[in-house]
């Protein structure tokens, strides 16, 4: 059995987890869901060192090492490899950075914009609508969870954490895994395939969902996550 640690997006709660949870220790595994530093000025070193803290001493654990990275937390969760041993990185949705680049740069040394627009137009949506989180993000998850969300207060990524440059000179030394929602309309299917593909040099594993796959299907997320 593995020990899976959750590292959640932009909004930087263990709450986004909540459902995934029940589902991986259902499946008799352990489970470290982090939350992240809700700090303005927290850059890189601090976001990774939120990780390692809720990790604790690798060496205590007999059970593999497995990081579940949502969204931006693909910056963060190869500078938790280099910190510690890890068996297996698994991106959710995930951004990927090249050595250098920030998370600010990451949008337009992609192509998101462009990539977001033509989703939209192929789906019969406005291409040139504003970001709208019901919309963007939530437009798949039930009621009571969107509902939910905005409860457990204020939160979401520092400014800090969109300015400093990616340090590591290559990606891990660690097998790595991507996993996509096929509907999510903020970093589309085919956008991300490339990213993938030209960052990583691996291929996608799709899934049915959106941008919040941990909310809206987390039974399916839990069984690709262990497979």
């Amino acid at each position: 059995m593995a020990m899976y640690v959750l590292v959640p997006g932009a909004d930087g709660r263990a709450w986004y987890w909540h459902l995934v949870v029940p589902e991986l220790r259902g499946r008799g595994h352990r489970l470290v869901s982090v939350d992240l530093p809700q700090d303005d000025s927290a850059g890189l070193v601090e976001y990774t060192e939120a990780v390692v803290r809720a990790i604790g001493d690798p060496s205590d654990t007999s059970h593999e090492i497995v990081l579940v990275a949502q969204s931006p937390a693909g910056f963060i969760a190869p500078l938790v490899c280099d910190r510690i041993p890890v068996d297996q990185l698994i991106l959710v949705n995930a951004m990927v950075p090249v050595p250098g680049e920030t998370a600010g740069e990451w949008w337009a040394d992609t192509g998101q914009a462009d990539a977001r627009a033509a989703f939209a137009t192929q789906r019969g949506r406005d291409p040139g609508a504003d970001f709208d989180l019901l919309t963007d993000f939530f437009h798949d998850v039930p009621r009571e969870l969107t509902e939910e969300a905005p409860a457990q207060g204020e939160a979401g990524p520092s400014e800090a954490l969109f300015t400093q440059p990616w340090p590591l000179r290559a990606w891990p030394d660690v097998p790595t895994r991507f996993l996509q929602g096929r509907d999510d309309r903020f970093f589309p299917l085919d956008f991300q395939r490339r990213n993938a593909e030209e960052r990583l040099g691996i291929t996608v594993e799709e899934m049915p969902g959106g941008r919040l796959l941990a909310l809206s299907h987390p039974a399916e997320l839990a069984d690709l996550i262990c497979r």
